[in-house]
């Protein structure tokens, strides 16, 4: 599988669809690697050549000691971009990496066509910074399956724990955290929370202009409506939609009405 040298560090990647296809950029969000995309890849595929990553810290990219930021992490993927020669592309970032992206336009804008910021912040408040020092905290305390537990409970809603077939899934999900073959170490996760702490590009969005779907659940815990709402009120040119009833990770619990609805904003962006 390639690797990439990018901004100082070895850099893994993978892609989907073909090569002659219009590129479409995956950035997955805090502790997350890129695999978490393979439901919507898997679709998005289709009609556009997916190039998916580790975020630095994470997965099988290097995880060297941080902090790191956002605009550090933004620069990891425009030497991605370079080394693929690649200008112009869609961008999807889901939380962690909806703030890479903002960074990535922001800094790059040659290398940025349109962008879906999904659970997105311009900025933390004192509650969100809260629990990123938290996640931190259990991170360094619990063990594996135990940290799974707490991330589940931040971003899934009520919906998804009511339902006894998802509950079940959820389980067997925290218990392969425990034999996870790349598990994320600890200053890794330390690197990437201080990344989304200090992000703040609140000033600077209303300069992007690249089109911006804003897409989040309303029931969302960790990234509040309030965040969407700002960032979408912030970049000239967005459309914004939250969906009923879904958390933070409402790109899986609405999974068949999210990839097409991504899909067809995306042709037409």
């Amino acid at each position: 599988m390639p690797f990439v040298q990018t901004n100082g560090i070895n850099f893994y990647y993978e892609e989907r669809g073909s090569s002659s296809a219009e590129p479409l950029l995956l950035i997955m969000g805090i502790t997350a690697p890129g695999g978490v995309w393979e439901p919507h890849a898997s679709y998005w595929q289709h009609n556009f050549r997916c190039i998916i990553g580790d975020n630095r810290g994470v997965g099988q990219s290097d995880k060297p000691a941080g902090p790191y930021s956002t605009e550090q992490m933004a620069d990891d993927y425009a030497g991605l971009l370079d080394t693929l020669q690649l200008e112009n592309v869609r961008v999807v970032g889901c939380s962690m990496g909806s703030t890479i992206a903002q960074q990535l336009a922001i800094r790059h804008p040659k290398k940025v066509r349109s962008l879906v910021l999904m659970c997105p912040w311009a900025r933390c408040d004192n509650a969100a910074k809260a629990i990123f020092q938290h996640m931190m905290h259990c991170k360094a305390r619990f063990r594996p399956e135990e940290f799974s537990l707490y991330i589940q409970q931040l971003i899934y809603s009520k919906a998804s724990w009511d339902n006894e077939q998802t509950a079940a899934e959820l389980e067997a999900g925290r218990n392969q955290a425990a034999i996870d073959p790349f598990p994320q170490p600890l200053h890794g996760l330390e690197g990437q929370a201080a990344a989304c702490i200090a992000h703040n590009a609140l000033e600077q969005l209303p300069n992007l202009t690249q089109p911006a779907l804003i897409i989040g659940g309303k029931e969302d815990i960790f990234t509040p409506v309030w965040m969407a709402d700002e960032v979408a009120g912030a970049i000239p040119n967005s459309d914004l939609f939250l969906y009923e009833k879904a958390g933070h990770i409402f790109h899986f619990e609405q999974l068949e009405d999210f990839n097409p609805r991504v899909k067809n904003w995306l042709l037409a962006h």
